[in-house]
Formats: structure tokens, C-alpha cells, sequence
């Protein structure tokens, strides 16, 4: 094992690397345990905390150009975990991928205190009578401009899409659509079509911001939510729900005309 507190230019015998053009040191702690795992770091990237843990072989983290961030992050056999640029945390970001998967952390991401990205549960849980393993780990994409509020924990089969933002102690388990809040446990969808912009309110001005004419408007993260294929099953572009109502109504007049 070789446990660095600098993050440099770096390769051992071991085929392990580190690719940054420029040095890190103070709350840095890099773990190689194993053979050809790659560190890559955007040569402007700063850190409040940056700890990087590759458990086994052929393990990837690369972290985009983000300044001030902070990350717990482990990696297992042949995983990846990415972290795109601009990505902002309140306090530590714990992540986690093994066994093959990737978590991918889209552009402009803004992460909340005490949050966790976990594509696997840590241990393995079995069928009694198979033997089979019941909690295989999973890949994880949180989209670009995504918004994950305190206590937030996105579990291995999440994608979040573009756009959206995610309750105080959430736990997402599946499919989240573009532009829109989810929340519970699991998080299922309870507004669609907002978006959300950065700017603090009360650190940045002004002190009220009722309506948009307040503040920059970023374009590109204006977009009306979009529904999967599933939500679209009647063909009409309305929601599941409303082509179930539907179906139960024809149902019932269908019961009503026999009794007739």
C-alpha cells in the first residue's frame, strides 16, 4: 500500500498515476492498495478536502476544473468515478463505486452538507436459499446543473437529469427527469418544470429575489420537464397517472352498460 499526502505528478512500479500539472498539499490523502489505478486532476482544481482511496486494480477518478471542494471517494475494481467542473460542496462529499460501475458528477453540480453518492451498499447481502447476491452494485449519473440538498443520498441505478434539485434527506433509487424537484424516500417526482439558479439569498444581492427580473437568468438551464417513455404509455405526452384515471373511468362506464 502507498498512502500519499501530496497530490503531484506521480507513478510507481505498480502502474499507479497521478496526472496534475501543479501540487496540492493540507487535507490531501491518496491510497493506492493495488495496480493501474489513474488520479487525474484539471491542473486549476483546488480542494478543502481531497481523499481518494483505490481499494483494488484499474480503478479512475478524474475531477474537473472546481475550485474549493471537498470529497471521500472510493474506488474498487475497475471502476471510475467522474466529477465534472464547477462542481461546488458545502462540506464533504462521500462517493463510492466498485465492481465495475461509474459515477459520473455532471458541470455545475451544487452539493449540500452530508451527502452521499453510492453505487454499492458496502458489503454483500445473499439469498438464504440461492446464494445469490441480492444488492449488486450500480453505475450513478447525477446530471449537469443538478441541485442535492442536505442529507441527500443517491443510491447505486440513479440518474438525475439535467436541471433538477433534489429535497433535504432524500433517497434516490431511480430515473429523475430534467427540471424538475423530487424528494422522499425514495424520491419520486413533486414539481416539474422549474429551475433554479445559484446566487445565495441573503449573501447575494439583492436581499429579496420574488421573480427572475432579480438576478442573472442562465438560458441554457430554462427547460420544460420532459417525460420518459414510461409517463408517455397512452401516447398523448401526459402523465401515467392520467391515462390510468382514463382506463378506470372506461372501466366503470364499461360495468355501468352491462348492468343497463
Amino acid at each position: 500500500m502507498v498512502e500519499l499526502d501530496v497530490a503531484e505528478s506521480y507513478q510507481d512500479e505498480n502502474g499507479n498515476e497521478i496526472v496534475f500539472d501543479g501540487r496540492l498539499e493540507g487535507n490531501v490523502t491518496i491510497v493506492f492498495r493495488g495496480r493501474n489505478n489513474r488520479l487525474e486532476i484539471h491542473p486549476e482544481a483546488t480542494f478543502r478536502e481531497l481523499n481518494v482511496q483505490f481499494d483494488c486494480d484499474n480503478g479512475t477518478a478524474l475531477f474537473g476544473h472546481s475550485v474549493g471542494s471537498s470529497w471521500r471517494v472510493r474506488v474498487g475494481e475497475d471502476a471510475t468515478v467522474r466529477v465534472g467542473r464547477g462542481v461546488t460542496t458545502t462540506e464533504v462529499c462521500g462517493v463510492s463505486a466498485v465492481e465495475g460501475t461509474t459515477i459520473r458528477i455532471g458541470n455545475d453540480v451544487m452539493i449540500a452538507s452530508e451527502v452521499q453518492i453510492r453505487g454499492d451498499d458496502g458489503h454483500p447481502i445473499f439469498d438464504v436459499r440461492t446464494g445469490v447476491r441480492v444488492n449488486p452494485a450500480k453505475s450513478i449519473l447525477v446530471g449537469h446543473h443538478v441541485w442535492l440538498g442536505w442529507g441527500v443520498l443517491v443510491l447505486g441505478g440513479a440518474k438525475i437529469r439535467a436541471g433538477s434539485v433534489i429535497g433535504a434527506k432524500s433517497v434516490v433509487t431511480r430515473k429523475i427527469p430534467n427540471n424538475c424537484i423530487a424528494a422522499g424516500a425514495p424520491a419520486k417526482v413533486v414539481r416539474r418544470d422549474i429551475a433554479w439558479e445559484r446566487p445565495h439569498l441573503s449573501l447575494a444581492e439583492p436581499p429579496y429575489k420574488p421573480d427572475i427580473s432579480t438576478i442573472v437568468k442562465t438560458e441554457r438551464w430554462w427547460n420544460l420537464t420532459e417525460d420518459s417513455p414510461r409517463s408517455k404509455a397512452d401516447g398523448s405526452g401526459k402523465s401515467r397517472g392520467a391515462g390510468l384515471r382514463r382506463r378506470a373511468e372506461r372501466l366503470r362506464d364499461g360495468l355501468r352498460e352491462s348492468h343497463d
